[in-house]
């Protein structure tokens, strides 16, 4: 990637990490983007220069959060650990950025007021490719004898739910900062798994 592509990615991802926050401060039908605009100190012209509209703004935002989350466990993947390991660092890792990047997350429930078809399908996809990362995991473990014998996709999905879950009650004022609450997570989740 060129530095002038560098540049352009980071300014779209800048205005991403910006459209999110106002989003989810005045909701979708209260936000212009000439209030995303100037929160970033941008023209509304500069904005419609990478964005279509509002709506192709929550949809690119959707591809990079779901983007960077499966780059994040695929690095996870291919370290050379121990399996319990990796599934916990995937595990923190997928709650500190889900707390990182909370207001975008958060606009990710309501798929089908928001998105087209065509949309709601390719977010489901990188949805369920994420998922199979951590299936992999999973299976890896009972391979391996560590993990007990389990039913794969529903104990994803128990893991993955009970992590989502944490936008809705954690709170930066709370005992626990972001990484503290992740790896205490994250240590309770895998007593489901862990071969007794």
């Amino acid at each position: 990637m060129s530095l002038r592509e560098r540049k352009t990615a980071k300014k779209k991802e800048d205005i991403l990490r910006t459209a999110v926050l106002v989003l989810s401060e005045k909701g979708y039908h209260g936000t212009t983007i000439e209030e995303i605009a100037s929160r970033i100190l941008m023209t509304k012209g500069s904005v419609y220069y990478y964005f279509k509209d509002k709506q192709d703004l929550l949809y690119q935002s959707q591809l990079m959060l779901l983007g960077r989350s499966i780059e994040n466990v695929e690095a996870i993947l291919f370290q050379d650990l121990l399996v319990i390991e990796k599934l916990r660092m995937a595990m923190i890792g997928h709650i500190e950025y889900l707390l990182w990047e909370r207001s975008g997350f958060e606009m990710m429930v309501k798929l089908e007021q928001f998105f087209s078809a065509q949309q709601k399908e390719k977010i489901l996809q990188l949805r369920d490719d994420y998922g199979k990362a951590f299936d992999q995991l999973i299976q890896a473990g009972i391979e391996e004898n560590v993990f007990g014998s389990v039913d794969v996709k529903i104990v994803r999905n128990i893991i993955l739910g009970a992590m989502n879950w944490v936008t809705q009650w954690y709170s930066e004022s709370g005992k626990k900062d972001k990484t503290e609450i992740a790896e205490s997570i994250s240590d309770y989740l895998l007593h489901i798994l862990i071969k007794k």
